[in-house]
């Protein structure tokens, strides 16, 4: 994983408020590259933090700052980095912390007591079997903490038992009174509308209940970063590909010869197991300098492996680095792919990130054996930088 430099300065000091929130989760690790993820600050004037402004009508803490400070919030942030990933395993979070009349708010869930707040929590456990992963904690007020995450859940009661993702931050109010957590509201990055009830926030879950089929192999492994409306952000652990030149994006020219290597064809015959998905990569701005790749199981050293038998196919190491994916159903045709890359590229620097030159193209089914809906389709684009705010 990139080394991740989380920022511990305390930020500006906005009015005491009790406003909230939180969650989150994780597929994967990650591990070094040169690449660095940077920790933004939350600056009042920015428009994008407006929707902090409605969390704040939840305050039960008088609006003015005390002269001596009567809580030690830095140390509640200390203590929400050690409580917070026992968010849905069996230990829990420390129901003591929480004011009996904690409000809880996110765009589709409302609470006022602690027993609603951790009812929620146990309803989700059941449903949703979620991973939560902690980015980071920094104080944005005297009486506030924000948290960012991310969140991954499978929707159990579904037979194909779909993957849901939210990322986002979480602002905690905290009671100067007795130093406990008296409010917990959640952004999600997904949706503008963040208030409660969110008809968008509900069409986002509705819209991760579709199927797609990803096949029981072993899979790059990835951290998911941020989730918005139109990608994801995720950092990869480094992998390791065989690969030899190819014709076009959503061609299978080359495959025979990479497939082979796995199949015996190299210099031990050794046969590897098979692993998705199958990725061609352009390296050109005209998409037309392709290359088709089968990733190795993870386990192995690329400095063990078998030489191939021929000349054309090659071992590399890719470097765990950040890359952000739109997936897509459907038979990947080259105008759909190139469309698709279009389409992501526009809004990744609508939302100025800096996209790298080509993109890959991952295809995780078996054409032949999958019905085209149900097919898991990726376009990614290396990211030249990422800054998780």
């Amino acid at each position: 994983m990139a080394t991740t430099h989380l920022t511990t300065q305390i930020l500006r000091q906005t009015p005491p408020v009790c406003g909230s929130c939180r969650r989150a989760a994780t597929t994967g690790t990650s591990s070094s590259s040169p690449l660095t993820i940077t920790f933004k600050t939350r600056k009042e004037s920015s428009p994008k933090n407006q929707k902090f402004k409605w969390a704040r009508k939840l305050s039960l803490v008088e609006q003015s700052s005390p002269s001596k400070p009567t809580v030690d919030v830095e140390g509640l942030a200390t203590f929400l980095y050690d409580d917070l990933p026992h968010l849905f395993d069996d230990q829990g979070i420390d129901r003591t912390a929480y004011d009996e009349q904690v409000k809880f708010r996110d765009p589709i869930t409302k609470h006022d007591t602690i027993s609603g707040y951790l009812f929620n929590i146990s309803l989700l456990k059941v449903l949703f079997r979620p991973l939560f992963q902690l980015h980071w904690v920094k104080q944005t007020g005297p009486y506030e903490i924000t948290t960012r995450w991310t969140m991954v859940m499978k929707f159990m009661p579904l037979p194909w038992k779909p993957e849901l993702v939210f990322t986002g931050t979480s602002v905690m109010g905290i009671n100067p009174n007795n130093g406990k957590f008296c409010s917990h509201v959640d952004f999600w990055d997904s949706i503008e509308n963040n208030e409660y009830f969110s008809l968008e926030g509900l069409w986002d879950v509705f819209r991760q209940l579709r199927v797609y089929k990803t096949p029981d192999l072993e899979t790059p492994r990835y951290q998911i970063l941020k989730r918005t409306a139109n990608y994801e952000v995720r950092k990869y652990e480094p992998f390791i590909v065989v690969e030899t030149i190819g014709e076009k994006l959503s061609g299978s020219n080359g495959f025979n010869a990479v497939a082979g290597y796995i199949f015996g064809k190299n210099s031990t015959t050794e046969k590897i197991p098979m692993t998705t998905p199958v990725f061609t990569q352009a390296l050109d701005p005209e998409l037309s300098d392709v290359s088709i790749q089968i990733v190795l199981p993870s386990e192995k050293d690329i400095s063990s492996l078998p030489d191939p038998s021929q000349e054309t196919v090659k071992l590399r190491k890719v470097e765990g680095e950040v890359a952000a994916a739109l997936k897509f159903s459907g038979k990947p045709t080259e105008d759909v792919v190139r469309e698709k890359e279009k389409a992501l590229r526009s809004n990744l620097m609508k939302d100025g990130l800096k996209p790298r030159m080509g993109c890959m193209l991952a295809r995780y089914n078996d054409p032949g054996r999958t019905w085209s809906f149900t097919m898991r389709n990726e376009v990614l684009i290396w990211l030249e930088e990422f800054s998780l705010d």
